[in-house]
């Protein structure tokens, strides 16, 4: 089954993209942060090859792709045009095609992938672990009562370097619903950040969707995953 994709017009996005920023501004001064202390980055998740050229016409310069392959053919057309993420689950025997174009990947959450980083990068690799939060079957990420243990085992590769941590909440039908888990990463992102100083900061929270990064930014985050709210 093919997979639906937004329809990308340029002037939509551009203007749906300053009314998100203006959203994020206000939500850090309502938190007292810096407003240039959140980057918005645009999951591409459902916007094909072609519609890329409308987020760039559209003045989007960070986007965050979910699939390894999708990735891999449009990195080919846009190359440079974007500054890439890799925000979706990552399978250890995907990492060799994703490392070498993105400059972060959010979704660090096995042992095994860990392993593949330390093996395939040629230099050290900012990534952000990713936890599960909810506690939820259905998602992947290290539950937050393993953090320590996979973060003492992990720390055996030199070349992989937590910066920061990566979310996803339960979802509600009210953003304000996810308050409580981001108020949890960000607690445990300033503990692990004590813990490891020295060797990792945990300084970057890559957290918030279409429906809920107002709430992310009060809350801490300083990387919110936007798309169907663009298109």
């Amino acid at each position: 089954m093919p997979v639906k994709t937004y329809e990308a017009d340029a002037e939509h996005v551009r203007q749906r993209f300053a009314e998100v920023r203006e959203r994020v501004e206000a939500a850090a001064r309502v938190a007292g942060r810096p407003v240039d202390e959140v980057e918005i980055l645009v999951a591409t998740k459902y916007v094909d090859v072609d519609g890329l050229g409308a987020l760039r016409e559209a003045g989007v310069r960070l986007v965050g792709e979910s699939r390894a392959q999708d990735l891999v053919a449009k990195h080919a057309r846009y190359g440079d045009a974007f500054t890439w993420d890799f925000i979706g689950h990552l399978q250890s025997r995907k990492t060799k095609l994703v490392l070498p174009l993105v400059r972060l990947v959010h979704s660090v959450g096995s042992l095994s992938v860990v392993d593949e980083i330390e093996r395939r990068a040629t230099e050290p690799r900012d990534v952000l672990l990713e936890v599960n939060i909810g506690g939820e079957e259905s998602k992947s990420g290290v539950d937050p009562a393993e953090v320590d243990r996979f973060l003492e085992t992990a720390s055996a590769a030199e070349k992989v370097r937590f910066c920061g941590l990566m979310c996803m909440p339960p979802l509600f039908a009210d953003g304000e619903g996810t308050r409580p888990y981001f108020a949890r990463t960000r607690e445990l992102a300033a503990r692990l950040s004590e813990q490891w100083a020295g060797k990792y900061t945990f300084r970057r929270l890559s957290m918030g969707t279409s429906a809920d990064y107002e709430v992310a930014v009060q809350e801490g985050a300083t990387i919110v995953r936007v798309g169907s709210v663009l298109f």
